[in-house]
Protein backbone atom coordinates (compact mmCIF):
# COMPACT_ATOMS: atom_id res chain seq x y z
CA UNK A 1 0.00 0.00 0.00
CA UNK A 2 1.31 3.15 -1.05
CA UNK A 3 0.32 5.77 1.57
CA UNK A 4 2.91 7.62 1.51
CA UNK A 5 2.68 8.99 -2.15
CA UNK A 6 -1.44 9.59 -1.81
CA UNK A 7 -0.53 11.83 1.04
CA UNK A 8 2.41 13.47 -0.84
CA UNK A 9 -0.30 13.58 -3.84
CA UNK A 10 -2.51 15.40 -1.72
CA UNK A 11 -0.64 17.68 -0.27
CA UNK A 12 0.44 18.70 -3.48
CA UNK A 13 -2.69 19.18 -4.81
CA UNK A 14 -3.82 21.28 -1.99
CA UNK A 15 -0.57 23.31 -2.56
CA UNK A 16 0.57 22.53 0.90
CA UNK A 17 4.39 22.66 1.51
CA UNK A 18 6.51 20.16 3.75
CA UNK A 19 7.51 22.71 5.92
CA UNK A 20 3.88 24.30 6.16
CA UNK A 21 2.21 20.88 7.26
CA UNK A 22 5.70 20.07 9.62
CA UNK A 23 4.49 23.22 11.37
CA UNK A 24 0.98 22.24 11.77
CA UNK A 25 1.08 19.03 12.33
CA UNK A 26 4.22 18.97 14.64
CA UNK A 27 6.47 16.26 12.70
CA UNK A 28 9.78 17.01 10.99
CA UNK A 29 10.32 17.61 7.76
CA UNK A 30 12.30 14.98 7.28
CA UNK A 31 10.08 12.59 8.84
CA UNK A 32 7.38 13.62 6.51
CA UNK A 33 9.72 13.50 3.64
CA UNK A 34 10.30 9.87 4.67
CA UNK A 35 6.42 9.03 5.21
CA UNK A 36 5.69 10.55 1.49
CA UNK A 37 8.71 7.92 0.01
CA UNK A 38 7.12 5.30 1.73
CA UNK A 39 10.58 4.81 3.84
CA UNK A 40 8.84 4.57 7.23
CA UNK A 41 5.36 3.32 8.12
CA UNK A 42 3.67 5.95 10.49
CA UNK A 43 1.44 4.70 13.27
CA UNK A 44 -2.11 4.88 12.78
CA UNK A 45 -2.05 8.09 15.88
CA UNK A 46 0.45 9.78 13.01
CA UNK A 47 -2.11 8.78 10.15
CA UNK A 48 -5.01 10.64 11.42
CA UNK A 49 -3.00 13.30 13.03
CA UNK A 50 -2.22 13.80 8.63
CA UNK A 51 -5.26 13.02 7.44
CA UNK A 52 -7.00 15.58 10.21
CA UNK A 53 -4.62 18.09 8.68
CA UNK A 54 -5.19 17.10 4.72
CA UNK A 55 -8.89 17.25 5.63
CA UNK A 56 -9.55 13.55 4.78
CA UNK A 57 -10.92 10.87 6.64
CA UNK A 58 -8.55 8.58 7.57
CA UNK A 59 -9.86 5.69 6.09
CA UNK A 60 -9.09 7.27 2.74
CA UNK A 61 -5.47 7.14 2.88
CA UNK A 62 -5.99 3.56 3.79
CA UNK A 63 -8.24 2.46 0.52
CA UNK A 64 -5.86 0.56 -2.37
CA UNK A 65 -6.23 2.28 -5.64
CA UNK A 66 -8.63 0.17 -6.89
CA UNK A 67 -11.03 0.51 -3.83
CA UNK A 68 -11.03 4.01 -4.96
CA UNK A 69 -14.28 5.75 -6.64
CA UNK A 70 -15.12 4.67 -9.91
CA UNK A 71 -16.75 6.62 -12.32
CA UNK A 72 -18.73 5.50 -15.24
CA UNK A 73 -20.04 8.26 -17.82
CA UNK A 74 -23.08 7.91 -19.44
CA UNK A 75 -21.46 7.90 -23.04
CA UNK A 76 -19.32 4.81 -21.43
CA UNK A 77 -22.01 2.46 -20.37
CA UNK A 78 -21.90 -0.81 -21.51
CA UNK A 79 -25.78 -1.95 -23.31
CA UNK A 80 -26.22 -5.40 -23.39
CA UNK A 81 -29.57 -7.33 -24.28
CA UNK A 82 -30.96 -10.66 -23.10
CA UNK A 83 -34.68 -12.51 -23.66
CA UNK A 84 -35.60 -9.20 -25.17
CA UNK A 85 -34.07 -7.39 -22.11
CA UNK A 86 -32.25 -3.97 -22.15
CA UNK A 87 -29.79 -3.78 -20.06
CA UNK A 88 -27.39 -1.22 -19.30
CA UNK A 89 -25.02 -1.39 -16.68
CA UNK A 90 -24.16 1.62 -14.81
CA UNK A 91 -21.13 0.71 -12.80
CA UNK A 92 -17.98 -1.25 -13.10
CA UNK A 93 -17.24 -2.72 -10.40
CA UNK A 94 -17.12 -6.33 -10.22
CA UNK A 95 -18.64 -6.65 -6.35
CA UNK A 96 -20.91 -4.45 -6.80
CA UNK A 97 -22.80 -3.87 -10.03
CA UNK A 98 -26.19 -1.69 -10.77
CA UNK A 99 -28.02 -2.08 -13.82
CA UNK A 100 -30.62 0.19 -15.58
CA UNK A 101 -33.16 -2.59 -17.18
CA UNK A 102 -36.14 -2.54 -19.35
CA UNK A 103 -38.45 -4.99 -19.82
CA UNK A 104 -41.00 -4.74 -22.85
CA UNK A 105 -44.45 -6.50 -22.12
CA UNK A 106 -44.60 -10.30 -21.22
CA UNK A 107 -40.79 -10.16 -21.09
CA UNK A 108 -38.76 -11.82 -18.46
CA UNK A 109 -35.35 -13.52 -17.62
CA UNK A 110 -36.07 -16.78 -18.74
CA UNK A 111 -36.77 -19.68 -16.33
CA UNK A 112 -35.66 -19.49 -12.92
CA UNK A 113 -32.30 -19.24 -12.52
CA UNK A 114 -29.47 -18.37 -9.57
CA UNK A 115 -26.23 -17.08 -9.42
CA UNK A 116 -23.87 -16.23 -6.21
CA UNK A 117 -24.62 -12.75 -4.37
CA UNK A 118 -27.36 -10.61 -3.60
CA UNK A 119 -29.99 -8.95 -5.98
CA UNK A 120 -31.90 -5.44 -5.17
CA UNK A 121 -34.66 -4.24 -7.57
CA UNK A 122 -36.65 -1.07 -7.69
CA UNK A 123 -39.37 -0.96 -9.86
CA UNK A 124 -38.85 2.76 -11.79
CA UNK A 125 -41.66 2.22 -14.39
CA UNK A 126 -44.51 -0.88 -15.19
CA UNK A 127 -45.44 -4.09 -13.10
CA UNK A 128 -43.18 -7.17 -12.58
CA UNK A 129 -43.69 -10.54 -11.24
CA UNK A 130 -40.66 -11.54 -9.25
CA UNK A 131 -40.59 -15.60 -7.63
CA UNK A 132 -38.57 -17.20 -5.80
CA UNK A 133 -39.05 -20.40 -4.35
CA UNK A 134 -42.91 -20.15 -3.04
CA UNK A 135 -42.57 -16.25 -3.00
CA UNK A 136 -44.45 -14.49 -5.06
CA UNK A 137 -44.82 -10.98 -5.00
CA UNK A 138 -46.54 -8.56 -7.99
CA UNK A 139 -44.22 -5.20 -7.66
CA UNK A 140 -45.27 -2.11 -9.26
CA UNK A 141 -43.51 1.16 -9.76
CA UNK A 142 -41.84 2.50 -6.61
CA UNK A 143 -42.06 -1.26 -5.12
CA UNK A 144 -38.65 -2.71 -4.09
CA UNK A 145 -37.96 -6.65 -3.62
CA UNK A 146 -34.28 -7.92 -2.57
CA UNK A 147 -32.96 -11.28 -2.55
CA UNK A 148 -30.80 -14.12 -2.02
CA UNK A 149 -29.82 -14.70 -5.88
CA UNK A 150 -28.18 -18.53 -4.95
CA UNK A 151 -31.75 -19.50 -4.69
CA UNK A 152 -33.67 -19.30 -8.23
CA UNK A 153 -35.45 -16.78 -9.21
CA UNK A 154 -37.10 -14.83 -11.96
CA UNK A 155 -38.81 -11.92 -13.12
CA UNK A 156 -41.40 -11.01 -15.60
CA UNK A 157 -43.34 -7.98 -16.70
CA UNK A 158 -47.03 -8.57 -16.08
CA UNK A 159 -48.09 -5.09 -17.54
CA UNK A 160 -49.02 -3.87 -20.58
CA UNK A 161 -46.31 -1.06 -20.98
CA UNK A 162 -42.86 -1.34 -20.53
CA UNK A 163 -41.31 -1.65 -16.76
CA UNK A 164 -37.95 -0.43 -16.29
CA UNK A 165 -36.42 -1.54 -13.02
CA UNK A 166 -32.93 -0.28 -11.52
CA UNK A 167 -31.34 -3.76 -10.23
CA UNK A 168 -28.20 -4.17 -7.79
CA UNK A 169 -26.33 -6.87 -7.22
CA UNK A 170 -23.36 -7.57 -4.97
CA UNK A 171 -21.38 -10.60 -5.14
CA UNK A 172 -18.88 -8.57 -2.67
CA UNK A 173 -18.56 -11.38 -0.24
CA UNK A 174 -19.23 -14.43 -2.51
CA UNK A 175 -16.54 -16.67 -4.39
CA UNK A 176 -17.27 -16.23 -8.22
Amino acid sequence: MKIGSKIRDIRKRKKITIAQMSEKVGLSKGFISNIENDNTSPSLNTLNTIANFLDVPLPYLLLEKKQHMKVVRKADRVYTTFNDIKIEHLTSQSGLRMMHVVLPPGASTGEEHAHEGEESHLVIKGTVLAEQGEDRVVAKEGDSFSWNASVPHFVKNIGEDEAILLIAVNTENYNL
